[in-house]
C-alpha cells in the first residue's frame, strides 16, 4: 500500500486516478508521495520513506530542491496544464490595460443612484476611452508554454508579435504560430513594442530584468505585463518609470505593498491559474507524474532529476538508482550486481547538474544484501527496488 498526502486540497479528478492501493494520508511522516499546491516546503523535515513530491503546477519556489535532490526525492512539476487558464488572464489584463474599463466601471457603481445616469454616461465615457490592440505590438520575453499561448492568441487578435527565447524547445517551437516573428535580441522587444509580457522563470540572470536600464529603452506609454514572477521587476525603477508616464501602465499578478502603492498599476491577486480547469489539469498531471514513478521508475517533468523512460517493466525486477552525475558510477553500480552474479537485461543512465539517474531492469531480483551494496557506494543518495 503507497501512501499519498496532500498539503494543499488536490482536485479529486486527479487523486481518483492512483491506483487502488494507495491511500491518501493525513500524517506527512508516512508518505511514499506528497503532492503540493503554493505550500512552503522549505521548513519542512523530509520522512526516510518520501520518494517524490509532485506540484500542482510549474513553480517551484516552494520546494527545496536541492535538500530533496540530496535525499533521493524527485520534484516533478506541471508544466502547461494551467498555460490556457494564465494566457486568457494576461489577453485580459492587455485589454484592462488599453481602455479604463476598470475606472468605467467604478464610475457606474460610484453613480448608481444617480436618476440621470443614462444622460450622464454619455458625457462622462470620454473620460475612459482607450485604444484597440489590433495592428499594435506585443513583445513576448518567453515561449515557453505559457509564452507560446500568448504569442499565438494575440496573432488571431490582430496584433503584431514579436517573440525572445534563446532556449525555446522543439516541441515549443512547432506550437508557435509561424506570424510570430523570432526575435534573436530581447532588446529589440524593449525598443520597439507597445505591450511587452514576460514568461521567464525566475533565475540569477532573470531578477530584476526590469529594469531602470531596459526601461530607458521603451517607447513612452508602453504597457507592461507580468505574470511569471514578481520578482522579474525591479519595483522602485517601475514606480519611477511610472511616475515619469514612460509607462503607462503595469499589470501585475503579484500583489507586495510597494506595487500596491504605485501608480496606474493594474493588480490582481494571483488569479494566473484559479480557474477550476487549470488545477483539475494540474491536478491530473501531477498525479500521473508521480505515479509513473512509483510504479515504474519513469521520471517525467522533474526539476531536479533528468527525464528517463523504459515503459512498463517486462522483466523479474526493476532497481532505480539516484546519485551524483561522477565518473565511474556506472561502473560500480554493474560492477557491483555483476559481483552478485546478478544480470542486467536493459538499463539506462541520465544526468542533469549535479545529480543523475540509472534505472536497471534486472533477470531476477537482487538479494537484499546486493541492494545494500549499491547504497554503499560513494555518491549514491538512494536506491530503490520499483519492483
Amino acid at each position: 500500500m503507497k501512501k499519498i498526502h496532500c498539503l494543499n486540497p488536490i482536485a479529486k479528478c486527479g487523486t481518483d486516478l492512483f491506483p487502488a492501493d494507495y491511500e491518501l494520508t493525513k500524517d506527512a511522516a508516512e508518505a511514499d508521495g506528497i503532492l503540493v499546491r503554493s505550500a512552503s516546503m522549505h521548513d519542512m523535515d523530509f520522512p526516510e520513506c518520501l520518494l517524490a513530491v509532485g506540484r500542482a503546477g510549474a513553480g517551484v519556489n516552494n520546494i527545496p530542491l536541492d535538500a530533496c535532490a540530496e535525499a533521493g526525492i524527485v520534484v516533478f512539476n506541471t508544466p502547461g496544464a494551467n498555460a490556457n487558464g494564465v494566457k486568457e488572464l494576461v489577453i485580459a489584463g492587455m485589454l484592462v490595460a488599453s481602455r479604463d474599463i476598470v475606472g468605467g466601471i467604478e464610475w457606474c457603481k460610484a453613480n448608481a443612484e444617480d436618476d440621470n445616469i443614462t444622460k450622464d454616461t454619455e458625457k462622462s465615457k470620454k473620460a475612459f476611452a482607450g485604444c484597440e490592440i489590433k495592428g499594435k505590438k506585443l513583445g513576448v520575453v518567453g515561449l515557453g508554454a505559457i509564452g507560446a499561448e500568448v504569442a499565438n492568441a494575440a496573432t488571431h487578435l490582430g496584433m503584431e508579435v514579436y517573440g525572445y527565447d534563446p532556449y525555446i524547445s522543439v516541441n515549443a517551437a512547432w506550437r508557435l504560430s509561424r506570424n510570430v516573428k523570432h526575435i534573436t535580441n530581447v532588446d529589440t522587444i524593449f525598443q520597439e513594442c507597445d505591450y511587452i509580457t514576460i514568461h521567464v522563470p525566475l533565475l540569477d540572470s532573470t531578477k530584476g530584468m526590469i529594469n531602470r536600464e531596459k526601461l530607458a529603452m521603451m517607447k513612452d506609454g508602453v504597457v507592461i505585463l507580468n505574470f511569471s514572477r514578481d520578482t522579474l521587476v525591479n519595483d522602485d525603477d517601475m514606480a519611477a518609470a511610472l511616475e515619469e508616464g514612460k509607462v503607462r501602465y503595469y499589470v501585475s499578478d503579484f500583489p507586495n505593498p510597494k506595487v500596491a502603492n504605485m501608480k496606474n498599476v493594474i493588480l490582481m491577486p494571483h488569479l494566473g491559474a484559479s480557474t477550476q480547469e487549470s488545477e483539475d489539469n494540474c491536478a491530473v498531471m501531477a498525479v500521473k507524474e508521480m505515479t509513473d514513478y512509483l510504479e515504474n521508475g519513469n521520471i517525467k517533468n522533474s526539476v531536479n532529476y533528468p527525464s528517463c523512460d523504459m515503459g512498463i517493466c517486462q522483466t523479474e525486477s526493476r532497481v532505480a538508482v539516484l546519485h551524483m552525475n561522477i565518473p565511474n558510477m556506472i561502473g560500480q553500480v554493474t560492477g557491483t550486481l555483476a559481483g552478485q552474479g546478478v544480470n542486467i537485461s536493459d538499463m539506462t543512465n541520465k544526468s542533469r547538474d549535479k545529480y543523475a539517474y540509472t534505472l536497471l531492469d534486472l533477470e531476477h531480483k537482487a538479494e537484499e544484501a546486493t541492494i545494500e551494496k549499491l547504497r554503499a557506494i560513494k555518491g549514491v543518495l538512494r536506491v530503490r527496488v520499483v519492483k
